[in-house]
């Protein structure tokens, strides 16, 4: 009895979860003796093992003086435990078995969670009976593994200390808090966070809504040292305050059968300490005070863009528990929709707007949020007023009507049609999402459901959520470049520029009136939805079973005009289906001019669309037309009953479109405004579509487009179109719950609509990569055209081969392998270069290779250098690797080959890459893993020495480098030597000052006099300063010790901000190889005409295998 006294009590409380029809897991809800609450998942299918925490506390937990507390924390727990110290012990352990992680923090919850192989064996061995035993033979066949060989239970237990032993390890975290600060300093010209930032900003002081989440180097680490915290301490602190088993929820999902899943649950996580918290809640205020609400804010964003803004407060739908009606549902259906009647479609039709969306939030318990936001034109930003006006007009229709049961059923229904059917998400989406929900006060049963279906129809709960839409009850944002011009104000986090004030008088008076509205005095044009017939009502699926699904589509129409791939679903059994059609034509793409009217054909024809289309867009019925190198695509997606419907519609309109001037004026300002505002997108964006460009023959730049749009006209449109349609190749991918004839009758229909002539094979556009020649190393740079970006970024690109090569294409798959892990550890961790941090394999039309992506504050030439260095570090690691960890390497490799599809989409996309690629190689992946599971160590060490390592003389490198207007490189021409110094000086005594000690600047001065400033000697300024604190002023040594912490930080801001290179001691990192010099691209044209072009993709096999003509079902 007394053994059995001390095992942990565990609550069952839950094990017949609602799920939707096809799902083949097994669940169950625990509870620990600790309380912590645990979903345990058994998927027997699986090749994927994942597991989630979700931590009840968040950024609204921070200190008021020390933002981005649970941020930094989030960090932090990934950098050491106490039976893990090793800092990054649980990457290298993922990494190594197939898997990876990730965390985020919200306002009110921390979520970690990661993903690893379901099994210690590759996937492939596990068919063909092999074991463990690959190509080394450093392994012996296994037979069933112990505990500590399954990748979940070490992960879980690596995972399980997060939250019960953290270190916080001194040395690692000025290294962390400088990648929050990266991160913080990444997301300073979005303008997403920027407009987020503004709304808290300006809104209550008592909630913590108005809180700053990201957290930056001086609010976690500067300002709280000035004064006098121990920061380390004060992370442990906030960990040991908020971190609590009873606030935890995790899921775990595996192979393993619930019992041992719930074993492992029990082993790890029972050790979680209980501090029986309660649920974290802020009553004080809601996010507004009343004086917060009817403002009107007008703020400038980076991007071109103009939007409206309304917010309304709104009950917290969690809290009250509405989860069987959920009133927010019809609400938002009626606001946010874009059919006949709708708010959109009449602002649309006055050319006031082309988008409008609706949502809720819970941003607190007891508080919520309802957020309309309109896209507007340029005309609509002069009418924001009467907008807003027709918006609040709309709402009077809607309390007019009162709650319409047809309309509540129509959601209803597609809402149980779509959970019914609901096919399974990758493993870390699931647990992670999960964990979140299970914060909620659903049933357990419903945990999976309970948002996803709503249940009862209640008038009155309809009646309360819209009793919220009040005309006291709302604060309006507009967001332009140009409007009003006079914004008096910047934002204290993000540098917002705004003004802000009360809804005007009469502009109160107005909105009330609209919302008073008798229905006789509301515009004709608005009114209620009509009945969606694009409900489907047909969901049956003719289930044949088979041994193994087929793993390529068949060629059931192959001739002059037509090539039809088909398959019919044989493993996921949803009533769904897809539709890709592309009209294969050359003109698409051959000039800059006909790319600009092709996308605005495309566009124009989404815009005569969008109002028809919402209702299937509603009913799960989804499609696309766009344009690509090859010619056009029209796509068709969802539910497959009304499929052909929807089809008819959008190959009439292609044919039929009438373009209007208005239409076309408004349609060209967006294209416009994309070009330009694609200017701004972060660096590494930049630099990755830049290295693509400057490898492929055709395809053309944004500077190429948006200079040739402002000359295009309607009629050069009108006239152009048809010559897209009137000559094409018609090539299909049908996919789904479909019988061939369906198939074979949609494409007829293409033919029928379009009625092309057939485009000759030798008239098909053909897709090359241009070849770096052996040896060559080349580097093209650009300044990015944002004044205000802060981060430079650089692209790395080192050529291996043709994509049609299996054995580089598996050594370069390996090395992407055991390469992630280290770059990110090297590059980021340890180094500090900056948030963004990739590397692995880049694959374009017809070549492949390795690239490393870098975006930071650091210069591009600096971070070239570091890249060169850590390859010299990974060369070092591929040569000393034991054989047992190359294996695993190449296990885990193998399994990410060999994944297995998780729903219809996945295999759709699969097969459609294929196709698109014109290899036509759907067995690529288990070709690569069969690559690679014959790689040894030798080939890889001469496979890097050859096309990777620094020093190789064969190599190819082409590097892209996007440098920061605002970095040394741009800003020192702009300044002279005499200014730059005194600026550099003055900003180092008014930060001493700051930091409370007094300056004597002729003293000051002369300890710097003998350091080579304007060289960017760090360091010696550093040790100038120091020796003036300790000689000069005689401050205490603690005080010296603060200021040499926070001078290397102060000191690479303010350097590249003045123009000055810093020269910072790297004599503790891997040290930089010589290589050649680099060949500068000064000319693109002619640097592309100096190169040599690939072959033409070729199928793989004869596409004749692929042929199964005859006419059966």
């Amino acid at each position: 009895m007394g053994s059995l006294d001390k095992k942990p009590l565990v609550k069952v409380l839950a094990d017949k979860l609602e799920k939707p029809e096809l799902d083949n897991r097994s669940y169950r809800v625990i509870q620990l003796s600790n309380e912590l609450e645990a979903l345990l998942v058994h998927d027997p299918d699986t090749d994927k093992a994942s597991a989630s925490v979700n931590v009840g506390v968040g950024s609204f937990s921070d200190d008021d003086d020390m933002p981005g507390m649970a941020h930094a924390v989030e960090h932090l727990l990934f950098m050491g435990t106490e039976k893990y110290p090793v800092e990054n012990d649980y990457n290298q352990y993922l990494t190594a078995h197939s898997g990876y992680s990730n965390a985020y923090t919200g306002s009110t919850e921390t979520n970690y969670f990661f993903e690893v192989a379901a099994s210690s064996e590759d996937v492939g061995s596990q068919k063909n009976g092999s074991g463990n035993r690959l190509t080394n033979g450093d392994l012996d066949a296994v037979t069933s593994p112990s505990n500590a060989d399954l990748p979940l239970y070490g992960a879980l237990d690596r995972f399980s200390q997060f939250f019960i032993a953290p270190l916080f390890l001194e040395e690692t975290l000025d290294r962390e808090l400088r990648a929050v600060d990266s991160e913080n300093k990444k997301n300073l010209q979005s303008d997403n966070w920027r407009m987020m930032q503004l709304d808290k900003s300006l809104s209550t002081k008592k909630h913590p809504y108005h809180h700053f989440s990201t957290g930056n180097l001086a609010t976690l680490r500067d300002e709280p040292r000035a004064r006098g915290l121990d920061i380390r301490s004060e992370f442990m602190k906030f960990h040991a305050k908020h971190y609590s088993a009873n606030r935890m929820k995790l899921v775990v999902l595996g192979k393993e059968s619930l019992d041992t899943l719930q074993s492992w649950v029990e082993e790890f996580f029972s050790a979680v300490d209980n501090k029986s918290l309660p649920c974290l809640r802020w009553d004080e205020s809601g996010p507004y005070a009343e004086e917060d609400l009817l403002k009107i804010i007008f703020a400038k964003p980076v991007m071109e863009s103009r939007s409206l803004d309304i917010t309304f407060t709104y009950q917290d739908e969690e809290e009250n528990n509405l989860y069987l009606c959920q009133p927010h549902r019809y609400i938002t259906h009626l606001i946010g929709h874009e059919g006949p009647g709708s708010i959109l479609a009449y602002i649309k039709a006055l050319g006031w707007a082309n988008v409008l969306s609706v949502g809720t939030n819970t941003v607190s318990p007891g508080f919520g949020q309802l957020t309309i936001d309109i896209r507007l034109t340029p005309d609509g930003l002069e009418k924001y007023e009467e907008i807003t006006k027709i918006v609040f007009q709309y709402i009077a229709l809607i309390k007019h009507a009162g709650p319409q049961r047809w309309i509540f059923d129509e959601i209803k229904n597609m809402k149980e049609v779509d959970f019914r059917f609901k096919e399974k998400s990758p493993a870390t989406r699931f647990t992670s999402t999960t964990s979140s929900t299970m914060q909620k006060a659903l049933p357990r049963e419903l945990l999976l459901s309970g948002e996803r279906v709503v249940r009862e129809y209640n008038e009155a709960e309809i009646e309360k959520g819209l009793s919220w839409l009040r005309s006291d009850n709302y604060r309006i944002h507009v967001t332009s470049q140009e409007f009003p011009g006079d914004w008096d104000q910047k934002e204290k986090w993000y540098g917002t520029e705004y003004r802000i004030q009360d809804v005007p008088l009469a502009f109160q008076e107005a909105i009330t009136n609209a919302l008073n509205s008798k229905p006789e005095d509301i515009p004709k044009e608005l009114h209620m939805p009509h009945k969606n017939d694009f409900v489907p009502t047909q969901l049956t699926v003719e289930r044949k079973e088979v041994d193994t699904p087929s793993k390529v589509p068949k060629l059931i129409r192959n001739d002059d005009a037509v090539r039809l791939w088909y398959k019919k679903d044989d493993q996921f059994w949803v009533p769904k289906a897809s539709i890709k059609i592309t009209l294969r034509n050359p003109l698409v793409s051959i000039t800059p001019a006909n790319s600009v009217k092709t996308a605005l054909y495309t566009m124009l024809v989404h815009d005569e669309l969008s109002e028809y289309s919402y209702d299937a867009e509603i009913a799960g019925l989804e499609w696309d037309f766009n344009e690509s190198n090859r010619g056009l695509n029209i796509s068709v997606s969802g539910y497959n009953e009304k499929m052909p419907v929807l089809l008819e519609k959008v190959l009439t309109c292609m044919r039929n479109i009438e373009i209007k001037p208005e239409r076309f004026r408004i349609v060209k300002e967006r294209i416009i405004r994309s070009y330009r505002n694609w200017e701004f997108a972060q660096p590494y964006q930049h630099s990755g579509s830049y290295i693509q460009w400057l490898r492929s023959t055709i395809g053309w730049s944004n500077d190429q487009l948006l200079a040739e749009i402002p000359h295009v006209s309607v009629e050069e449109v009108a006239e152009f179109y048809p010559q897209l349609l009137k000559q094409v190749h018609i090539e299909v991918l049908a996919h789904g719950n479909l019988y061939k004839e369906d198939a074979l009758r949609m494409t007829q229909l293409v033919e029928h609509i379009i009625k092309p002539r057939a485009l000759p094979r030798a008239q098909w556009q053909k897709k090359r990569n241009l070849i770096l020649p052996e040896g060559s190393d080349y580097t093209w740079s650009r300044v990015h055209k944002d004044p205000a970006m802060v981060n430079n970024s650089i692209d790395y690109f080192l050529y291996v081969g043709e994509i049609n090569n299996p054995i580089l294409r598996g050594k370069l798959l390996l090395l992407d392998q055991i390469g992630s892990e280290p770059a990110f550890d090297h590059l980021r961790t340890k180094e500090q270069l900056g948030y963004i941090v990739w590397s692995g394999s880049r694959y374009g039309a017809t070549t492949m290779g390795y690239r490393v992506t870098i975006q930071s504050e650091r210069s591009a030439e600096y971070l070239e250098k570091r890249i060169n260095a850590f390859l010299m570090v990974l060369s070092k690691n591929i040569e000393e690797m034991s054989p047992k960890d190359f294996e695993s390497h190449k296990r885990s490799m193998i399994n990410k080959r060999l994944e297995k599809l998780k729903n219809l989409d996945s295999e759709f996309g699969r097969f459609q890459s294929h196709i698109s690629d014109e290899y036509y190689n759907f067995l690529q992946a288990e070709e690569d893993a069969e690559s690679v599971r014959h790689i040894t160590q030798q080939q890889m060490i001469d496979f890097f020495g050859h096309y990777i390592h620094p020093d190789s003389p064969h190599r190819a490198k082409l590097s892209v480098h996007i440098i920061a207007q605002s970095s040394p490189k741009e800003v020192a021409p702009t300044l002279s030597k005499d200014d730059q110094l005194e600026k550099i000086q003055n900003t180092i005594e008014k930060s001493l000052v700051a930091s409370g000690v007094g300056v004597d600047t002729d003293k000051l001065r002369a300890r710097l006099a003998n350091v080579d400033i304007l060289g960017g000697d760090q360091n010696g300024i550093t040790a100038a300063i120091l020796t003036y604190l300790r000689d000069d002023a005689q401050i205490p040594e603690e005080h010296v010790n603060m200021v040499a912490e926070q001078a290397p930080q102060l000191l690479s801001t303010v350097l590249p901000a003045l123009g000055v290179e810093v020269q910072t001691d790297d004599k503790n990192l891997p040290p930089v190889p010589e290589v050649k010099a680099t060949t500068w691209i000064e000319n693109v044209p002619e640097f592309k005409a100096s190169l040599q072009v690939s072959t033409a993709p070729i199928p793989v096999v004869d596409l004749s295998t692929f042929e199964e003509l005859e006419p059966k079902l």
